[in-house]
């Protein structure tokens, strides 16, 4: 392990039914722990057969409140996490939810962004304004986490090249990065656009030939075309 940090232990196991507003349904065990270096309660969730699917198949997922509950279309973040639930209860392995709001910046700020976006910012600059880096979040919890579930190969599922780069750093190897579906609105069309041009995000290269199934955009407004212009 090229990380060095204290070791983190698993606090609980309890299983939760989940079902989400498409109809969607299945069982997780959602893991607790205790030791982690940033003292957040971070969860995963235990997803499918993680033993049986050789390498475990895991999305780090930052919390976002306006998105994962409310159902925000201001950006990807509730699509991004109903995909990645199902995709991974058929492979098998973890959703790690850290609590991560605005790229760790924390949902008032995250909200004085969006003021700040709706006047000219995008939303990189609108955190900078805030006086706050771009993108605050470290994920040094999450290979704890990893690391005290026994795992430190994995297959990542996610689009944005600094989580695999943290991940590698601190000891888990990534084995292969799968990037997830396009899911692009009018709505977050310049949020994405933005993602793809100052943080690297893998979305330009996808459109409509992503995985199909019931949590990915569809429609004549998805396409990477759009996407590339979207930006202000």
């Amino acid at each position: 392990m090229t990380g060095a940090f204290q070791a983190a232990a698993i606090r609980r196991r309890v299983r939760v039914p989940l079902r989400f507003g498409d109809g969607y349904a299945t069982t997780a065990t959602v893991v607790s722990f205790t030791g982690l270096t940033d003292a957040q309660q971070h969860v995963a969730l235990e997803l499918g057969r993680p033993a049986a699917a050789g390498l475990p198949l895991v999305r780090l997922h930052s919390e976002c409140l306006t998105g994962d509950v409310f159902g925000s279309q201001r950006c990807d973040c509730g699509p991004q996490l109903r995909e990645a639930v199902e995709r991974i209860a058929s492979h098998g392995g973890y959703v790690l939810y850290m609590r991560q709001e605005g790229r760790g910046i924390g949902l008032y700020d995250k909200l004085d962004a969006y003021a700040l976006q709706d006047g000219g910012l995008d939303t990189y600059d609108a955190n900078v304004a805030l006086g706050h880096r771009a993108d605050e979040r470290d994920y040094t919890s999450a290979a704890q986490m990893l690391h005290a579930l026994g795992i430190s190969c994995i297959e990542l599922l996610s689009n944005n090249p600094d989580k695999g780069t943290q991940l590698a750093r601190l000891g888990i190897t990534i084995a292969r990065q799968i990037p997830t579906a396009l899911h692009l609105t009018r709505a977050n069309a310049a949020y994405l656009a933005t993602k793809a041009r100052r943080g690297g995000h893998d979305l330009l290269s996808r459109g409509h030939d992503r995985p199909a199934g019931p949590h990915r955009h569809a429609g004549p407004f998805a396409g990477p075309a759009h996407l590339g212009t979207a930006d202000r």
